[in-house]
């Protein structure tokens, strides 16, 4: 009967007193052993067809995709997570909204979502400042378990003279992104950049 690797990860190896079988052997060595190293896959569609009820996902699985030069883990939930940063995605701007400058989008790394790049009215007109405004909505793969609200740059001034340089941006589970202004203030853009969150 085969024993295991004194590390615990319930790799075997062949005894003395096996049966002679080398093939046998060498396939409960390979299989038990691929999944514990950095399994590598020319994209993320190859990955998802190699495994099926008999090659099952097992949490802790490490995994680099050569196309898109990105380690992900596999988490719980068997989810795959990047490790790594993956290629920034462009942001999906509401009616009436569009990207100003710095290429709006978002990437997700080890669980976290981050933003950046700013955004402005399609108009080219001032932000709205009466309630909460959407501008934009995430993808499922990128929307927060929780609602997430962030202050960020701005340029403008209130009425009355006095300068600030701030509004709002809530993230909301549904993928919304709002932002609001105070009231009475002019500004033509708000900030993405640094904003980021956990998906859990």
């Amino acid at each position: 009967m085969p024993r295991n690797d004194k590390y615990k990860q319930n790799v075997p190896y062949p005894i003395l007193s096996d049966a002679p079988n080398i093939e046998t052997a060498m396939q409960a060595l390979v299989n038990t052993i691929v999944p514990l190293g950095v399994m590598r896959f020319s994209d993320a569609n190859a990955r998802a067809a190699t495994f099926d009820s008999e090659t099952p996902l097992v949490p802790g699985m490490v995994s680099y995709l050569i196309a898109e030069d990105r380690w992900d883990r596999l988490d719980g939930d068997l989810v795959w997570r990047p490790l790594t940063p993956g290629p920034w995605k462009p942001l999906t701007f509401a009616s009436g909204y569009s990207a100003e400058s710095g290429s709006p989008g978002y990437r997700i790394v080890n669980g976290e979502v981050q933003l950046r790049g700013v955004f402005r009215r399609s108009n080219g007109s001032d932000l709205i400042t009466l309630n909460d405004q959407l501008f934009c909505t995430l993808p499922a793969e990128a929307r927060p378990t929780a609602s997430r609200l962030f202050v960020t740059a701005a340029n403008f001034t209130t009425n009355g003279g006095v300068s600030r340089f701030t509004g709002r941006i809530g993230v909301l589970t549904n993928g919304q992104m709002m932002y609001l202004m105070p009231a009475g203030s002019t500004s033509d853009f708000l900030s993405l950049d640094g904003i980021r969150f956990s998906l859990t």
